[in-house]
């Protein structure tokens, strides 16, 4: 029996555009591929493992054509938008007091800062979650099962009874190798407020 549901944040509710960005970045940057050093860097600042001052000092001095206020655009164009009504969604979830609510997302402190710059809704939805983890202050990230570990003895979750929502395969690979039940979304045709017909089974 599902007792507890865990969401991801990008492509779940928040719309973001991957490709456009790693597009952007590629022609800004003047790098195609994406070096190893800077998806390193990336991931370091993920987990908190670098300052926004840091992270922004790095692209900063690795690419001296390009201001702090370019560098930042340049990181939040990967946003697009929040909608509404995915707020009212997981409100109304919220509301019900029918299930544990976990949101686990793979972030960094400039992304967070800017959402909550265009979703002024921010705290209040954040406050619709018993369990609020952001890969930047647990530091930690996703696939990695330590994440996943920490959730399960942080919130007291089982797995077995836990459904997780995620975009990406390799996150919810690594969840169901710990027993939870997930839903790997495509949101290019699925919506995650068409979670109960969609996962009916579960429910």
């Amino acid at each position: 029996m599902i007792n507890t549901i865990m969401f991801d944040f990008g492509d779940v509710f928040i719309n973001l555009d991957k490709k456009g960005a790693l597009e952007k970045a590629k022609n800004v940057l003047e790098v195609d591929p994406l070096e190893h050093e800077l998806i390193s860097v990336n991931t370091k600042y993920e987990v908190g493992g670098l300052s926004s001052d840091a992270f922004i000092n790095y692209y900063c001095n690795r690419f001296k054509h390009l201001s702090k206020p370019q560098i930042v655009d340049l990181w939040n164009s990967i946003i697009v938008d929040f909608p509404m009504y995915r707020f009212e969604f997981i409100k109304d979830l919220a509301t019900s007091g029918n299930y544990k609510l976990i949101l686990l997302s793979n972030t960094n402190a400039i992304h967070i800062a800017y959402v909550k710059h265009i979703f002024a809704q921010f705290e209040s939805f954040r406050n619709c979650f018993d369990y609020f983890y952001l890969s930047h202050e647990i530091k930690l990230r996703k696939p990695n099962l330590d994440i996943y570990q920490y959730v399960i003895q942080h919130s007291k979750t089982n797995p077995k009874n836990c459904l997780f929502i995620d975009d990406t395969k390799e996150n919810t690979d690594a969840a169901m190798r710990l027993g939870f039940h997930t839903w790997n979304i495509d949101e290019t045709k699925q919506d995650v407020t068409e979670l109960f017909d969609i996962k009916r089974d579960l429910f």
